[in-house]
């Protein structure tokens, strides 16, 4: 199983970098990787981490949703009032209905095998529309109107109404009835009228939950100060958000994903430095939680059962989304400050489909349903269909149909590579601007580009320059540049260039009345640029 974990980590990752290079999502990159490893065509994975898949995936899901929930806005959510409330039922409910009618049509389905399709090919992948939708809310589009964090939360409540129905529909085709509960006065209550109430249970007992996990994490991690680290942190707060997960499976009184995302938010109500330390290490484990998501994702799709339905799948998928899903989404933004463009940039953000239809999608052929070969098919389908071209359109359409604002960076990790400017001369001090330099770039894991204007032509001086930076910044990442001109206007123009975020400098003042004094280069940067810049004195060095 070693080699088969290494296959799927080195090239699911090679894939989807690939992939990326190439202008498409690296998703792609690795789905397209789990078909050539899985048993359609090389057979290279194990079986024994086949039959793991669906653990995996249920990390690489709650790790998702844990960096859903630690990017909400408690604000913006209560802007929207109740547009996120509704497209967490309309869009996934009529979607479903519409592809029960297109099967009833198409494949000559009864209803019930129809509306269980509907369940599986309706619900919405928090593997795709997640990291798109954090994207966007760390570039600002569509943040004024809060359209991110509804979207987000109806991704997550339309998952909890589908596997519902998905579960009552599942026990009543392949039991030819399902149980009911019988009330004390001798009232028989029928699954479908005890629906209300689980899905009531179901989300208010997931929020209870989050709240008190979220408490209990605070308690430890916070005032408790049981972890040293920030790696600490994510890891026991992924423990129990998994642990949630787990109880889920085992007490399914409560929806495990909703629990988890419902932890991630109230941690930031809670304590947001503490939320803000876990949303980078909760970014760090989805590095590797999306490969084996997507590549076990790909190996699970069953290239030879999807000849036979390709056409009507495809009419079934069109059915339920330009028909089922379009309304849907009219009905939830109605009254709404939505425009019409934000309305159909629900188009491309919240149409994606596969991490749910990947771990339900065969059930119903292994329950021995009719249709059930079938609907693992169109299972299939969606997610070779929608997922690529869900996380290609969500990037591509926002700036086209939504308005961008300020990003709020309590909310969201903005993940940038960091870059320093040290702006050195030949002077004693260069050394101490250099080593400075490489304090500042090891916290933050920075680059640094080390800028000498030249003055006098002294190639000597320059070499022996060049090798203090080799040699101080040897485990860093940096670029000497020389310039020749004018050196406060040099250094401005470079950090321009280059979009550093921080400019290191030294301070000269050799003689008494300059000591307290800032050099007149330094001087004249400190009156231009328009990013922190730290000045190093010959005092410090």
């Amino acid at each position: 199983m070693l080699p088969s974990l290494l296959w799927t980590l080195l090239i699911g990752f090679f894939a989807g970098q690939l992939a990326r290079r190439l202008k498409l999502p690296a998703l792609v990159g690795m789905v397209l990787a789990g078909i050539v490893l899985g048993p359609q065509v090389t057979q290279t994975l194990a079986p024994e981490l086949l039959e793991s898949a669906g653990v995996l995936r249920t990390i690489a899901v709650m790790v998702i949703l844990m960096k859903a929930g630690l990017g909400l806005d408690r604000e913006k959510l209560a802007q929207q009032g109740t547009v996120a409330l509704r497209l967490g039922f309309l869009p996934a409910a009529l979607e479903a209905v519409a592809i029960a009618l297109g099967a009833i049509w198409l494949l000559g389905f009864d209803f019930a095998t129809g509306l269980l399709l509907g369940c599986i090919i309706g619900a919405e992948s928090p593997a795709v529309i997640v990291p798109g939708m954090l994207r966007l809310k760390s570039l600002g589009w569509g943040v004024q109107k809060g359209i991110p964090d509804a979207i987000l939360t109806g991704s997550a409540l339309s998952d909890v109404l589908l596997l519902l129905v998905f579960s009552l529909l599942l026990a009543f085709l392949s039991q030819g009835a399902a149980a009911g509960l019988t009330l004390p006065g001798g009232l028989t209550l029928t699954p479908l009228q005890l629906l209300p109430l689980q899905l009531i249970l179901q989300i208010a007992l997931g929020v209870l939950l989050g709240w008190l996990t979220a408490q209990l994490l605070v308690f430890l991690l916070a005032k408790q100060n049981w972890t040293q680290n920030a790696v600490q942190d994510a890891l026991v707060a992924a423990g129990f958000a998994l642990l949630l997960v787990v109880l889920a499976e085992e007490y399914p009184l409560f929806s495990g994903y909703l629990a988890v995302m419902s932890l991630g938010f109230f941690l930031i109500e809670l304590d947001a430095p503490l939320a803000r330390r876990l949303r980078g290490g909760f970014d760090a484990l989805w590095g590797v939680a999306e490969i084996f998501l997507f590549v076990l994702l790909g190996a699970s799709i069953q290239l030879n059962v999807l000849g036979n339905t390709l056409g009507v799948g495809l009419a079934i998928l069109a059915i339920g989304t330009l028909i089922g899903r379009m309304v849907g989404w009219y009905l939830s933004t109605l009254g709404s400050n939505w425009n019409w463009k934000e309305r159909l940039f629900l188009l491309p953000a919240n149409s994606a489909k596969a991490t749910v239809q990947a771990a339900i999608g065969a059930i119903p052929l292994s329950q021995g349903i009719a249709g059930g070969e079938a609907i693992l098919a169109i299972a299939a389908l969606s997610i070779l269909v929608t997922a690529p071209l869900g996380a290609w359109a969500i990037p591509t359409f926002a700036p086209r149909l939504l308005e961008k604002g300020d990003v709020d960076p309590t909310k969201v990790a903005i993940a940038r590579p960091i870059t320093l400017l040290a702006a050195v001369d030949t002077s004693p001090l260069a050394p101490a601007v250099l080593r400075k330099a490489a304090e500042l770039a090891r916290r933050a894991d920075a680059s640094v580009i080390v800028l000498h204007v030249v003055q006098v032509n002294d190639p000597a001086s320059i070499q022996r320059l060049q090798s203090q930076t080799e040699t101080l910044l040897a485990d860093i990442r940096h670029r000497f540049v020389t310039t020749i001109g004018p050196a406060p206007e040099e250094i401005v123009r470079v950090a321009q260039e280059f979009r550093v975020d921080e400019i290191v400098m030294g301070k000269r003042g050799d003689r008494l009345w300059e000591v307290g004094l800032v050099g007149s280069v330094s001087q004249s940067v400190l009156e231009t640029a328009e990013i922190p810049i730290v000045v190093v004195d010959n005092w410090t060095a």
